[in-house]
């Protein structure tokens, strides 16, 4: 390895070219070394200015990029696990954006190939975990200063849904951050899923089932409610409340700039979950580069994409069965215990 991580960068959407981005000139002893999308106008766009770069069409061809040590999938999720495949194959480390499988079995097939390699090589881009917000709730809730957690109140609100989402995706892709940010404040497994149907907004796509009301049921007995609203119209939002037995804590309600004319007052809210977690988002990557560059992985892992994608089944289940949907989840491989 050079004094610089080379990363490989698959995908330069939305998320991807943030990430390019953020490599090149937010993160410390890394750089970019390779970017691939199937838009390959899309990735010179992402890749702008950056010197000693490759374009790559074809995912597999940046893993093999000169100069490639580690992998960033941020490409549609149901190209993860052939691109996580494929790096383990190398001995290729990765952060994967979530999810990292669509399904439960896909996320067993990518544990028991990394189990084959001998070594944790996956870190899952649960960013909440970075975000300062979610940490001094994490330190307080495990100092214990107020009681035994019983309740989580959770809200995750967006402008409005990208074309093709779909109800289920509002629980696969959108809950999942709920998912694991509840299993790792608590300390606990979900073990039942129940789903809500308010009638749809009248800002939601025809069909979608929008807003909804995912109710958790934890191995600890707490319960954890999240309402998840795609189409709100009116903004980005992200809540958490933590309702204990001797007090609460809320977060996500952080002050933006107030704007007063004209004998009233307008706050800004905050349109876009990379303007919300920015901060969430570097911190991730500079801890995935950190500890990537002394051989190690750090944060959330395999086991934590494998538990999200189990309990978004059963989420999508009881989304359309309308009932109590309880969670099954394979014994924990001796790699991440």
């Amino acid at each position: 390895m050079s004094d610089l991580l080379g990363v490989a960068v698959l995908g330069a959407g939305h998320m991807g070219a943030d990430h390019v981005r953020r490599i090149d000139r937010a993160v410390s002893g890394a750089r970019v070394a390779a970017v691939a999308d199937p838009d390959t106008a899309r990735a010179e766009a992402a890749t702008a200015g950056i010197e000693g770069v490759t374009l790559h069409a074809d995912p597999l061809g940046a893993l093999d990029a000169p100069g490639v040590d580690a992998v960033l999938i941020a490409s549609p999720g149901p190209d993860h696990e052939e691109a996580l495949l494929a790096a383990f194959a190398r001995g290729l480390p990765v952060l994967c954006e979530k999810p990292m499988t669509p399904g439960s079995a896909g996320a067993l097939r990518v544990m028991e190939a990394e189990a084959g390699a001998g070594r944790r090589l996956a870190q899952i881009g649960f960013m909440r975990r970075y975000d300062a917000e979610y940490l001094r709730l994490k330190e307080l809730l495990d100092s214990g200063r107020l009681g035994r957690p019983l309740m989580l109140h959770c809200t995750h609100r967006n402008v409005s849904s990208p074309a093709g989402f779909t109800s289920a995706m509002m629980i696969n892709s959108s809950v999942s951050h709920e998912v694991d940010a509840s299993r790792w404040l608590l300390n606990q497994q979900i073990t039942a899923v129940s789903v809500l149907r308010p009638r749809p907004s009248a800002g939601a796509p025809e069909g979608l089932f929008d807003p909804q009301l995912v109710l958790f049921e934890t191995s600890g007995g707490a319960v954890v409610d999240v309402e998840i609203f795609v189409n709100c119209g009116f903004g980005y939002q992200v809540r958490c409340e933590a309702v204990c037995e001797s007090g609460s804590a809320r977060i996500g309600e952080g002050r933006t700039m107030v704007v007063e004319t004209d004998g009233s007052a307008r706050e800004e809210v905050p349109q876009d979950y990379l303007v919300r977690f920015v901060d969430a988002y570097d911190r991730e990557v500079q801890a995935w580069v950190d500890a990537t560059r002394q051989g190690l992985v750090t944060g959330p892992g395999a086991w934590d994409g494998y538990a999200s994608a189990a309990v978004a089944e059963a989420g999508e289940r009881a989304l359309e069965t309308g009932g109590r949907v309880t969670v099954e989840l394979a014994e924990r491989p001796p790699l991440y215990a």
